[in-house]
């Protein structure tokens, strides 16, 4: 009887309190107190997911956790102020931070294999620690909408996809990245941010905007689109790019950009835009340009331009400045006229050259180069939608 009353009220007291016992075997464990961090921690590794609670309050250390086999995820809350997993080696999910207003302490000192990391407004963040080896293994990478001072730590050579995003003390970001499966999107961060990717060799797709610097010596090849709007440098070149496979190159409203050099480029699958680059003079950065398997659209302020080895362009071409460029209209349309197989348009002294209007109207499809010159001219290409995707690149949502 006694025994009874004692189970009953042990029972009546779980349920008033809302308190479950973590089980190392659950698939799911949901962190409420810092008595759930210490339960999880001395699981050593838990394989399904851990979530903090919305109402967790103050700092949370996972002690001696060493590796979580789903997601380790918090979110929206306003009161942790430190997460600390000094033993944690692996996530073999995500690694999940949105909506901490207040968190300003984080240390995972052994973690180098994580699955996705997704560090979404963190607002008083500034220097993560992460180690002397740091995260060597990662396949998705988004930071965005925080406080950040430095990335270092971040040492994988190959990933999916990174993200980075509205972090206004990123100011440097040197990375030994040596490929990119999906897409790399740089946006909004610090002024005068500068990237150093040294060992950059191949990605899927490149879309840079609001950077001072851009070094990727070592690039080759890009399997998709590479786009670079409204950027601050003066000056770039990719001296080893040999080819785009499928997707558009395009330079777009950068407005200090006084050089671009692509001396070994012979092949662009998609289209090639390059316009309303204001201090650009001359457009004579691609020597060895051959194929071009969408439209062709030059706008701008230059005062002469040249595209010597190019011999198919599978779209139209509209070639337009704000200075006088005739002569070098005849030679083109004398010289390559007949190689661009939808309409050419060439002309100087429009007052309109660096405004998003105007057409390029004969287009292919811009996409795989594969099209024959029977449909070539099926498509019509207009400017203003080639520089508006080209500005715009992909946006992925901070927070979806």
């Amino acid at each position: 009887m006694y025994t009874k009353q004692i189970l009953s009220a042990v029972a009546a007291l779980s349920f008033v309190s809302g308190a479950v016992a973590i089980d190392c075997q659950d698939p799911t464990a949901t962190v409420q107190s810092s008595a759930d961090a210490t339960a999880v921690a001395k699981c050593g590794k838990f394989d399904g997911n851990i979530v903090i609670s919305k109402s967790y309050s103050g700092a949370i250390d996972l002690g001696g956790l060493q590796r979580i086999g789903g997601d380790l995820t918090a979110l929206d809350n306003e009161n942790i102020t430190s997460l600390s997993a000094n033993f944690l080696q692996e996530i073999g999910g995500k690694l999940s931070l949105k909506n901490l207003i207040n968190l300003s302490g984080m240390s995972l000192m052994r973690l180098s294999s994580v699955d996705t990391i997704e560090w979404v407004t963190l607002r008083k963040l500034a220097n993560p620690t992460l180690g002397i080896t740091g995260i060597t293994k990662a396949s998705s990478i988004l930071v965005a909408d925080t406080t950040i001072k430095t990335l270092e730590g971040l040492n994988v050579d190959s990933l999916s996809f990174i993200n980075l995003n509205n972090n206004r003390e990123i100011v440097t970001f040197k990375s030994n990245i040596k490929s990119i499966s999906d897409r790399m999107i740089i946006d909004s961060n610090g002024l005068k941010m500068q990237m150093d990717m040294p060992n950059l060799i191949w990605a899927s797709n490149l879309t840079i905007s609001n950077v001072t610097t851009f070094s990727a010596p070592a690039l080759k090849t890009i399997n998709g689109s590479m786009s670079f709007s409204s950027n601050y440098f003066t000056s770039v070149s990719f001296p080893n790019l040999t080819k785009l496979e499928e997707g558009t190159f395009s330079f777009i409203s950068n407005p200090q950009l006084t050089n671009l050099t692509l001396p070994l480029l012979k092949s662009v699958g998609g289209g090639l835009v390059v316009a309303n680059n204001t201090a650009l003079s001359a457009i004579n950065g691609f020597p060895t340009l051959e194929t071009v398997g969408g439209a062709i659209g030059i706008r701008g302020s230059f005062k002469n331009f040249s595209l010597p080895a190019l011999d198919d362009v599978r779209g139209g071409a509209e070639i337009t400045s704000t200075e006088d460029i005739q002569a070098n209209c005849d030679k083109f349309k004398s010289d390559k006229g007949s190689e661009v197989q939808g309409k050419l348009s060439c002309e100087g002294k429009n007052a309109d050259a660096n405004s998003n209007t105007g057409s390029a109207n004969g287009g292919g499809s811009g996409s795989s180069g594969n099209n024959s010159g029977n449909n070539a001219g099926a498509i019509g290409v207009n400017m203003a939608t080639l520089l508006s995707l080209g500005a715009v690149g992909v946006f992925y949502s901070a927070f979806l």
